[in-house]
This record gives C-alpha cells, structure tokens and sequence, in this order.
C-alpha cells in the first residue's frame, strides 16, 4: 500500500488544497492519503477560521482518507518546532511513504542539500549564525546568510518564502530522524501572503482575510462548493480572551514562552498599556527582527499556556496519533496503523487511558484549546469523538 502524507491546516480548504489532494491521487499514484492537520489554532499564532473536525470532514469529502490532529503544542509553534512534531507522529505510524508539501520554488534535490547543510550545525555554523543573528536580522534571513558562507550561493527565496522554509523544515526532520518517507515538494500557484483574491486558486491568507471582513460571498468561486457551505464566519471573540491573559500575565510568565527572548516580554507588556486591540499590538510590538507572525504565536502561546520548556519535553517524547476523521471506506488504513504504529492511536475517549506523563499533559492541553475554541465561537464539541465519513 502506497501511502502519502500531507501537512495541512486547511484554515480554510480551497482549491490549491484540492489540487495538491488530486495531483497525490493521479500524479504520485497513492492508493491513500493521511493527513496530519493543526487543531483548532494555527501556525500564524490565531484560532482557525473552521473547527478542526469540520476541517477534517472536508478534507474527507476533498479525497483524504484518513485525517489526524497535529498536537496543539507543535500546531501553534515556529517552522522547525511545527515541522518536526509533525513529521515525528507521521514516522511513528511506521506506514507513510512519502510527503507531498507545497512550495514557491524548487526542486527535491534542493530541499535535501540545505535540509542536509542546516542538519550539519557544526562549530563554524553555529558561530556565523550567532553573528547573523546579532547583526538584527531575523532568523531565516540568519540562516540563509550562515548556509551561503559555508556551503556557496543558492537562490535566497528557497530559505525565505514561507511554503519553502516549512519544506527545508520537512526535510531536515526527515533527516534528522533518518527516515524512510520520501519527500514531493509541489509547485504553489500565486503568493502565500498576497491579500488581494485572485479568481481560482488564491492564497488562504486572500480568503481569510475576506471572510474577516465580512466579504464571504467574495470567496465562493475561490473554494469547493462542499468547503464554502461550511463557512460561518470569523471568530472574533478570541481577540478580547487573547489580551485579556496578556493582561493578567507577568512579563516573566510571558517570557517563559517559546521564541520570547532579549526581553521581548518587556515590551510586550509595555506596549500592551496604549494598544488594547489585539491587531494593533502585535503591529507595533513586531520588528524587522521579530515578524509579525512570531509576535502572533508568542502570545497566543500565553493565552494556551504553552512554555518554552513543555515544547521541548514533548519533541522529546512518545506522543500519539489522535485521529479526527477516517473515510468509512478506508477502515483498512486505521487497521494497518493500529497495528503498525509505535504511538497510540486515539480513536475514543477510553484511549487517552494510555497515556502517560508528557504524552497525557500535551493531550489535556488540545483539550484546553478546544474548550476555549468552543467557548469563543459559543458550541459544544465532543473532544472524543472520532468522523466517520
């Protein structure tokens, strides 16, 4: 059995997502398709548009066959972090061949050479990327500098457009635990971040956008038809929750967050007294340096409770597989990664019994988020529940 994994977020399923799930099936030859997808918070540090098991439905309906939860820990963390806690649950399923990823440019063989040049982190890497860092660049731009001073010149937008850094990301951890999945970088059509919709395939952040100004009708020809009924809305009320833990937060408690560094904290809580609209904030918190998409996930993290230190434990431990939706025509996959996985598989609520310490906190915390999800959007999910589509 062929089996190819995708990393998503589907924040919300369009029709690059459909294309990619097609060019699997067609192009690639794969009998099925697992998904590993962020829960109810994203990697740009907010709360999904949709709820992860109406996602998950969709990318059922899409082609998928099988969708899992990537832990709330990785899910609304950095690339690297996002990265490798996805690619460790995949691995451990011991039955994915290869991972298909959206890129802006390049091919397979580039994104294993910089994953294996970044992977080498040897004393003069380590030594240049420190200086990078010092002169007030950010950190892809750091790494980009430090890899072209050791290994010579390579096009800059591999390690500086985001779907590009995500695929470096992919492989490195591929590498890193000397895995056997096979990497299949796509080609994305138009800009990751380009707000303007464009008719077709447009960016998610485009459609994002839109549906946050009210603009849902505008989306319709940019999403599958079963995608588009799902939508409702954005889930503003987060933004009030979000500042209001800011507020009742020490800047050493927001220090001890992930990528929170240099006194970053400080200035936080600082500029937090003149900007009590959550948008405003991270507009003037963020720098050259630290992107406006860093600022987002540190104090989303604060909000979750998520430390710097749990991060790491978990990247560390044995975790699980929590699944979110499984086509009813694809029991067959569930039974091989029942039987093959090295992880729990969670399926139902009597599942979770299985877990221990790391594994058993970092599961209490994607119930955490779903509970307050469920709180900002005013619904009630069954965090338990396995969809049979």
């Amino acid at each position: 059995m062929k089996i190819c994994a995708v990393i998503a977020e589907y924040n919300p399923f369009h029709l690059g997502h459909l294309k990619q799930i097609e060019y699997i099936k067609h192009n690639l030859n794969a009998e099925k398709i697992v998904v590993i997808m962020s829960g109810n918070f994203t990697q740009r540090g907010e709360p999904a548009i949709l709820d992860k098991f109406t996602r998950a439905k969709t990318a059922i309906i899409a082609g998928a066959d099988l969708v899992l939860e990537l832990p709330t820990v990785f899910a609304t963390a950095n690339a690297e972090i996002f990265a490798k806690g996805a690619v460790k649950i995949l691995n451990s399923l011991n039955v994915i061949d290869g991972l298909c990823f959206g890129v802006e440019c390049g091919e397979k063989q580039d994104f294993i050479n910089l994953a294996t040049a970044l992977n080498s982190e040897s004393k003069d890497f380590k030594r240049l990327l420190k200086q990078n860092l010092e002169s007030g660049v950010s950190l892809a731009k750091a790494k980009y500098l430090t890899v072209k001073e050791l290994f010579g010149s390579f096009d800059e937008k591999l390690m500086s457009l985001p779907n590009n850094i995500l695929g470096i990301e992919y492989s490195r951890a591929i590498l890193d635990l000397s895995s056997n999945i096979e990497i299949f970088p796509l080609l994305r059509e138009g800009d990751h971040n380009d707000l303007s919709l464009k008719k077709g395939i447009t960016s998610a952040s485009s459609i994002r956008n839109a549906i946050k100004l009210g603009k849902i009708k505008k989306v319709k020809k940019n999403l599958p038809p079963f995608s588009f009924k799902q939508l409702k809305g954005y889930p503003f009320n987060f933004d009030s929750l979000i500042l209001a833990s800011l507020i009742t937060s020490s800047a050493k408690q927001i220090g001890q967050v992930l990528d929170c560094s240099e006194g970053l904290e400080n200035r936080i809580k600082a500029l937090l007294k003149d900007n009590k609209n959550l948008d405003s904030l991270c507009e003037k918190v963020s720098t050259k340096r630290y992107t406006l998409s860093r600022i987002k996930r540190i104090i989303l993290s604060n909000f979750l409770g998520i430390k710097e230190d749990f991060v790491f434990d978990c990247l560390k431990s044995s975790l699980y597989a929590k699944v979110l939706a499984v086509n009813s025509n694809s029991k067959d996959l569930m039974s091989l990664i029942c039987e093959k996985s090295s992880i729990p598989v969670l399926t139902r609520k009597g599942d979770v019994t299985a877990l221990r310490k790391t594994a058993e906190e970092c599961f209490l915390l994607d119930v955490k988020a779903q509970e307050l999800y469920d709180l900002a959007v005013n619904t009630r999910t069954n965090e338990h529940q396995t969809l049979f589509i």
